[in-house]
């Protein structure tokens, strides 16, 4: 695999420049088709996850692709998933650049992109082109204007527009980059949502014969009380599974280092350890009842593995194919099955 030749001039690039053309990248490999010399096809044990047969366990996670613009060139790589967003009703900016920091001593990644993206209706009409048919998550979220009393309303919006294009929807309450989200989190605040979005969903079914399972992406940055009310508003009101985690607040292990003091979600191997620990609080809070899907600085075999003994059953990457390449995905896939 040539990535580690091709990462240091990448990294000499300004991040989003670089994240921009790897895009551009992947969608110019993916026209070639079998002669995509990206394309793998790793094999991977199949599994059954809300109810979904993934061929195998290893995803995409939500942020890599925010507008689907990239969903066939991802595809080729071997994913057993990909999740794309986060999407709001909205287009918008995201937050002033400059909003996107490698710290390459920690393969760590800080970003307050701030839910930059095209809005719904480019994202549906974005799937709706991909030739890409397994099964695809769609992340949805707020618009930053939109106040917090009023998020249920954004989020219907959502939910709604991409009902018929996603195997699975995501709804995002834990990105620290737009003012207020994380308040979602909170009980009443939760509850309030998921009884909207749920009976949305019911009725949403009902028109087209189909149930699209709905996950919710949580924090890292949670105390174990709040741990256990999360999962219990998350089994109360049927919700189909927990994405854990989002990008964390903490500052751990890149104090020192260039870029380590600028605001917005720490990922990567910093995020690991925090993040599997979540995965396990969630196991225990949740006992069976709803499916984990663990996302939060997956590097290798052995760091998937930790996620799955953790009491995850599917898992997620992003930084990781930011420090270890396209490759990692089939080397994922053929370490835990």
């Amino acid at each position: 695999m040539l990535y580690p030749i091709l990462r240091p001039t990448l990294f000499l690039l300004n991040p989003e420049i670089a994240h921009g053309l790897t895009l551009a990248g992947l969608r110019a490999m993916s026209r070639l088709g079998s002669l995509n010399p990206l394309r793998h096809s790793p094999a991977g044990r199949p599994r059954t996850v809300m109810g979904l047969n993934f061929p195998n366990p290893i995803g995409l996670a939500a942020g890599l692709d925010k507008d689907g613009d990239c969903i066939d060139g991802f595809a080729a790589l071997g994913f057993g998933f990909l999740e794309i967003g986060t999407v709001t009703p909205r287009p918008q900016p995201g937050n002033p650049k400059p909003r996107l920091f490698r710290l390459p001593k920690a393969e760590a990644i800080i970003n307050r992109m701030g839910f930059n993206n095209a809005g719904v209706d480019h994202l549906v009409a974005q799937v709706e082109k991909a030739k890409f048919d397994g099964i695809l998550g769609i992340n949805i979220g707020k618009n930053k204007d939109t106040p917090v009393e009023k998020a249920l309303e954004d989020y219907l919006i959502g939910l709604n527009k991409v009902y018929t294009s996603a195997g699975y929807i995501t709804v995002n309450i834990s990105s620290p980059n737009t003012p207020g989200l994380r308040v979602l989190q909170d009980s009443d605040h939760l509850d309030q949502l998921l009884l909207g979005l749920m009976a949305e969903r019911d009725r949403l079914a009902i028109e087209h014969h189909r149930t699209v399972p709905l996950a919710v992406k949580i924090a890292p940055d949670l105390e174990p009380a709040e741990i256990e009310a999360i999962a219990d508003s998350l089994v109360r009101h049927r919700v189909d599974a927990v994405i854990a985690t989002n990008t964390t607040s903490s500052r751990v292990g890149v104090e020192n280092l260039k870029h380590g003091g600028e605001g917005g979600g720490l990922s990567g191997k910093p995020l690991f350890e925090k993040s599997t620990a979540v995965v396990s609080q969630f196991a225990r809070a949740l006992d069976g009842k709803l499916p984990i899907i663990a996302c939060g600085g997956v590097q290798s075999v052995e760091d998937a593995w930790r996620k799955l003994d953790a009491g995850a059953e599917l898992v997620q990457i992003y930084s990781g194919l930011i420090y270890r390449g396209p490759g990692l995905v089939g080397q994922l896939v053929e370490g835990v099955g």
